[in-house]
């Protein structure tokens, strides 16, 4: 077993501190890009769940007065 240390988020607050600041800024735009994946990636598995889903039927389709008449029935 691995015995590896818990890092908090203060201590990596302190070691990007430490980086020299091309190194931050370069981070930074490492971080921003992956999260921007990371977005694209659930957004692209949230509209393949709801395209099977309609595809077995489970979702119906209808203006905003149809779902208002389905749901005060």
């Amino acid at each position: 077993m691995s015995t590896r240390r818990s890092i908090t988020f203060n201590d990596v607050l302190e070691i990007v501190e430490s980086l020299p600041g091309d190194q931050r800024e370069s981070l930074v735009e490492i971080i921003r890009h992956r999260l921007i994946e990371e977005r694209r990636d659930r957004l692209a598995r949230t509209i393949r769940e709801a395209k099977a889903a309609y595809a077995k039927g489970k979702v119906k389709r209808g203006s905003v007065d149809d779902l208002m008449r389905e749901l005060s029935k």
